[in-house]
């Protein structure tokens, strides 16, 4: 990609390239609505047109939103947007587009609900499994989140970088192979948060007490501070939600 990657938080459309822009454009449309399941799209050759880009640029785009399961093409039935069940919510990039503008509340819930029941048992896991290296990288991505506030595109970096350092601190790969989903998920839930309204309290305080567990391989104290970590992150969003 040029410049910045499209999952990024406050990447801009500019950055990308034509048939990532058309699959972006596209793909918000379908989940925000616009598009319902089942809905039928024009041909390659009008929509190419209607898009004023190369038939090969929308085909291009096409083949992204198929490999994300929002579409599926066919010949002869043409391309369809598919059911919701298999869409890739999970999609570091389709994520980037939920947040895009005003995330839909339910699947904000869900998406914490699926954290609740991760990270408190890899909080668990990694403060038994965590080696000093790994609890140094922990250590320096609170640091790193301290000097930058979550407000700050370093900062939310650094939070990220924690909680894909507990997952990796697990030692388990299929754990630690959620860390991009996860990840995202932290980066743009702390965006559109501080996007919308400065935070009444300061959540690095949570990160401390998750951190101070696993540097005590105490793994019940870990999995209980990464709930109330959560509880309170959920609590934020919704505050913001409600703004």
């Amino acid at each position: 990609m040029d410049g910045h990657k499209a999952d990024e938080p406050g990447a801009p459309k500019s950055a990308l390239r034509i048939h990532q822009t058309i699959a972006r454009d596209i793909g918000i449309a379908i989940l925000t609505g616009r598009h319902e399941p089942g809905a039928l799209f024009e041909g390659e050759i009008e929509s190419a047109g209607r898009l004023r880009v190369s038939r090969t640029a929308y085909r291009e785009a096409v083949r992204i939103l198929a490999a994300k399961g929002l579409i599926e093409s066919r010949p002869k039935a043409g391309t369809r947007v598919t059911p919701r069940a298999r869409w890739n919510l999970l999609d570091p990039e389709l994520l980037a587009w939920m947040f895009s503008d005003e995330p839909d509340p339910a699947f904000v819930r869900d998406l914490f609900e699926l954290r609740g029941i991760i990270e408190p048992a890899a909080a668990e896991r990694a403060a038994v499994r965590r080696t000093d290296a790994q609890a140094v990288e922990l250590t320096h991505a609170l640091a790193a989140m301290h000097a930058h506030g979550l407000s700050t595109a370093a900062g939310r970096a650094a939070d990220q970088r924690f909680h894909n350092a507990i997952l990796a601190a697990t030692h388990n790969a299929a754990l630690a192979s959620l860390a991009s989903s996860v990840g995202a998920a932290v980066s743009w839930t702390t965006t559109f948060k501080h996007r919308k309204q400065s935070l009444p309290r300061d959540p690095v305080v949570d990160h401390e007490a998750v951190l101070d567990a696993i540097i005590a391989k105490n793994a019940a104290s870990a999995g209980y501070a990464m709930r109330v970590l959560l509880d309170n992150a959920l609590a934020d969003m919704d505050l913001a939600l409600s703004s």
